[in-house]
């Protein structure tokens, strides 16, 4: 899988300079359409080679991407936040439903049958009490 990344990468590269090499021309970008900055005070326009115009606004369009993503995600990253903080506080309380009916062997028979409370005359040692069934 490396050597795919790898190969990839240096095809990327390759594109990337040929691009590079073949808009080496200088452009005029401005800012504002037909001389409207010159209302404005200044010049708004700057001289580039087209490459550099070309790999700069694909990367604007990524990170715009990217945050976009990001902002359209955030309620599916909140909802996850609260189903793991959910899931470990019924973690903890199946944890303490095991430690209350003397580690049964199922956590769901565990709640069904409840806790065993024995009865007043007798009295039972820590070391014999009775699990629930199994059913």
């Amino acid at each position: 899988m490396r050597f795919i990344r790898l190969i990839f990468v240096a095809l990327l590269a390759l594109v990337l300079v040929a691009v590079a090499l073949a808009n080496r021309e200088m452009v005029t970008l401005s800012a504002f359409p037909a001389n409207f900055g010159q209302y404005l005070g200044g010049t708004w326009s700057i001289a580039l080679p087209l490459f550099l115009v070309i790999f700069v606004a694909f990367a604007l369009g990524m990170l715009a991407g990217l945050v976009w993503e990001w902002l359209r995600e955030a309620h599916i990253r909140r909802e996850a936040r609260y189903r793991g903080a959910e899931v470990a506080r019924l973690q903890g309380e199946v944890g303490h439903l095991r430690d209350r009916h003397a580690a049964p062997q199922d956590e769901v028979l565990a709640i069904l049958d409840g806790p065993t409370a024995p009865s007043a005359t007798t009295v039972v040692p820590p070391s014999q009490a009775q699990l629930p069934a199994v059913r």
